[in-house]
Formats: C-alpha cells, structure tokens, sequence
C-alpha cells in the first residue's frame, strides 16, 4: 500500500510539474523562438532534457492521469511542430521529421511513440496526435449549465484548477479557448433536451417535447449571446485578429502528411446537433465521418448513431401527416390554420431558428478574426507565408462554404413560419417565449464548475519555483 502511494504522489508531482511547463515554461519558450531570441531547436532539446526526461512508461498512468499527461505533449507537440515547419518550407511535405529530436524518459522512447501509447492509455480512443479534444475540453476548466436549479449538462475537463493552458499565454487565447469550450458545453445542454425525443422516449406532441424545445431554443440562444460578447471584447481582452491569424492558428499544423490538425470544426456537440437538427448537405454523412480520426470513441459512436436515424424536423413532419414542400408553399393564412392544429410547430420554428442564428454568429466570427483581415492582406498584396494558410480553416473549410453551411441551416423545412410574426406565432400556439439570457445571467447559466477538495502546491505555479525555472535559467544549464 505505501509502494501505490508513493507511486501515486511521484506522478502526481511529475504531472503537477509539468502543469507548471505548460502554463508558464512552453509559453515562455513560443514567445522567445516567435521574437527570434532562441532558435527552435532550443526547444526541442529542453523538451528532452529537463521535461520530458523524468516520465515513466505510459502505462505507469491512470486514464485519468494519461488525459492530463496527453494535453501536456499536445500542446509541447503542436509547438515543436509548428517552429521546425516555420523554419523552413520543405520541412512541411515531412512534418513528422519534426519529432526526431524529442525523446521521453529514462528509455528515451520516441516522442511519437510515446504519445500514441499514452493516447491508448487514456482509454478513450483519442488518436496519435493533438486534437480540438485535447486543447479545448480537456484542456480547458470542467464547464457546467444550470437551468431552473438543475444542472443539465456537464462538460469535464481534465484538471482540477481553473487554469488553461495556452500557446503563448495571450489573454486572447485563453479567452478564445473559454468560448469554444462554454459554447460546446450549452449546445450539449441543447442536445440532451432533443436525444430523448430523437430516440422516442419522448411523444413529439407531448407537453414535455415542448418544453425541452423551449429550453432548447434557450440554450441556443445563450450560445449566439455568448458568441456576440466575445467578438465585442475590448481590445486588451480580446482575441486580436493578427494574432489569431499569425500566432494562435499556426500551432495548428501537421504532424503527418493528410492527417486533421486540431478546429472547432471537430466540436462533437456542433455535429450533433446538425445531425439532430438536420442539415441539407448532400454529403453530411461524409462531412461527418471526416471528422472521425480525431474523434473520442464514444463521440464517434453517438454520431454513428445519429446518422442512422432521420432529422427530427423529417419525423415532426412525419409524426403529423405534413409534407414539408407543401408547408414551404402555403400562404400564411393556410400557415395560421396549421400552426393552431399543431402548435408543436411554432416550439420546432423556435429551436431551428436559434439554431441558425447561432451558426450566423459563428461565420461572424470567422470572418471578423480570419476572412476580412485575410482579404485586406490580400488586397495589400501581403503574401500569406503562414504554415496555416489564411483562406481557410484548418480542416479546409473556406469562406464560402461556411456561408453555403449558413444558408442551409436558414433554409429549415419550417422556414416558411417566418411569413407569420414571431409574438403572433407564439400566441396561435399557446406558448411562451424561450428566455433571453445575458449578462450576469449567461454567466450563471454557463460556468466553470466550482473547486472541491483541491489543495495547492505551493510555488508549482510561479516562475522560478520549484517546477520550472525561467528560459534564460535553462539556456544556462542547457550549456
């Protein structure tokens, strides 16, 4: 018993400091190698032999303790990529020659290797590589949402603090990674009022699908608030949009030739709820299944799943005997009269509507920090010379095809509702309107969870402590 302990309380220590790295140390090192006060390989070769040298095997880890592990090499992994790919373009047709220098632990097992097997370790499926998983919901703090005192969706992070860990430690960064992981955490919120009337547990006309509709025509509400405070940031606190293009986003590079670097484009809730929702994408289900290899394996199942069933508006339609050309076609006297039999109607109309309102503000928001700065580069005729070209996000979506994704989810099949004005369609079908939340409410509603139980190490956290000491103090030792 005391051998576990004191195996338990090494690892802890080494996990606390390589929190330590990661929070401070690595940021630290971006910056300098960014401004060209180190050289790249500085990084590499500290990496080897003064943070990465002390781990044991993997299997040494809980899956618990491997998740945290695993954000740790992500983001050490995304950085060495990103400078050896910077340095010089032929090494971007051989990302992978990047990691030749890195070695872990005693064996000096290959930093490739080692990742893979700490992956595995985390018993989740996570792939060989860093993820949108791995920088934002296991990275980020454990987000709850509370609705009518319950909590109705939990998002967990990997870490018991409320720190998050950052390429740069830029305030925007640390906010751009809050959003997403808040913004994921409400559109489960969203899901988990929609999955029992997908699965039928729910009667579509029942009193209870029509309250999940309301509350979910809230959550998405909440998501679009949420998305237009953070484009509205002040400058000091915002996510500068030279930064995003030419800082933040450049981490999100290769690790192999064809595999999919980390994007928002992989928030597993937002391809739920397209699914849920329905999206009339020829190739949903492609467009989808891309998105698998980076993954968790329960994600992957849940979509699978999905995918095997019809869109809800497809089985509302059905469930009522509608047929959705005939409703898009129907003057809005003929609307009044169907609503008035089906007031389930006007509760779905809600909830695509916030649906598509939520994906306006997110091509807003690529547009303010990638597209317009992109094209006034452009029009300048500065050349894009970034690893992560400009034009589009990293998984290749470009402008356009985000505002074609836009259209669709507008285009619903209850769009032509919108003939009839929104209080009066509330009042033909009896109901109330979803709630408006903002302010000190959205922060009620979305929130880190609280802290339990947590006891700090004391000086883990501060330059020049224990854990880690300050760049100029490792190019000393490093000779």
């Amino acid at each position: 018993m005391l051998d576990s302990r004191r195996v338990v309380a090494v690892i802890n220590e080494l996990l606390a400091r390589l929190d330590n790295w990661s929070l401070i140390g690595l940021p630290q090192f971006n910056v300098s190698i960014l401004d060209g006060d180190l050289p790249w390989s500085m990084l590499a070769e500290t990496l080897t032999r003064h943070v990465l040298i002390d781990l044991p095997a993997p299997e040494a880890f809980t899956p618990v303790q491997a998740r945290k592990l695993l954000v740790h090499l992500a983001f050490s992994g995304a950085a060495v990529a990103r400078h050896y790919q910077e340095r010089d373009r032929a090494h971007r047709i051989t990302p992978g020659r990047a990691f030749d220098r890195l070695r872990v632990g005693p064996d000096r097992i290959p930093f490739r290797a080692y990742f893979a097997r700490t992956a595995s370790q985390t018993r989740t499926g996570h792939p060989a590589r860093d993820t949108y998983i791995t920088l934002v919901r296991w990275n980020v703090p454990t987000v709850e949402v509370r609705w009518s005192g319950a909590r109705i969706a939990r998002l967990p992070g990997a870490f018991g603090g409320h720190e998050v860990r950052t390429y740069t430690n830029d305030r925007g960064e640390r906010a751009f990674f809050v959003l997403t992981k808040k913004s994921e955490a409400l559109e489960r919120a969203a899901n988990a009022m929609l999955e029992p009337i997908a699965s039928g547990a729910v009667a579509i006309q029942s009193a209870e699908a029509i309250y999940r509709l309301r509350v979910t025509a809230t959550m998405l509400t909440a998501l679009r608030q949420l998305g237009s405070d953070f484009a509205a940031l002040p400058y000091e606190a915002s996510l500068r949009p030279g930064h995003f293009m030419d800082v933040f986003r450049q981490f999100a590079v290769h690790w192999e030739p064809g595999d999919l670097p980390p994007s928002g484009a992989q928030d597993p809730e937002a391809l739920k709820r397209d699914l849920l929702l329905g999206l009339d994408l020829p190739d949903l289900a492609a467009h989808v299944r891309r998105q698998f290899p980076v993954l968790l394996a329960a994600d992957r199942t849940a979509l699978t799943r999905l995918m095997g069933r019809p869109p809800l508006p497809t089985m509302v339609l059905a469930e009522l005997g509608l047929d959705g050309a005939a409703l898009t076609g129907m003057s809005a006297d003929q609307l009044r009269r169907t609503v008035r039999r089906f007031p389930v109607l006007a509760a779905w109309y809600l909830v695509l509507s916030a649906h598509a309102r939520a994906a306006g503000v997110h091509l807003m928001l690529a547009k303010k920090f990638l597209f317009r700065p992109g094209e006034a580069r452009a029009n300048a005729g500065i050349p894009d010379t970034g690893v992560v070209p400009r034009d589009r996000g990293t998984t290749g979506m470009d402008e356009s095809f985000l505002e074609r994704l836009t259209r669709l989810r507008h285009n619903h099949l209850l769009a032509g509702l919108h003939q009839i004005p929104r209080l009066e369609l509330l009042g033909l079908a009896g109901l109330d309107p979803p709630d408006t939340v903002a302010g000190v409410d959205l922060e009620r509603l979305v929130y880190f969870a609280p802290i339990r139980g947590l006891i700090r190490a004391s000086g883990l956290l501060r330059p020049g402590g224990p854990a880690i000491r300050p760049v100029r103090a490792h190019l000393a030792s490093a000779g």
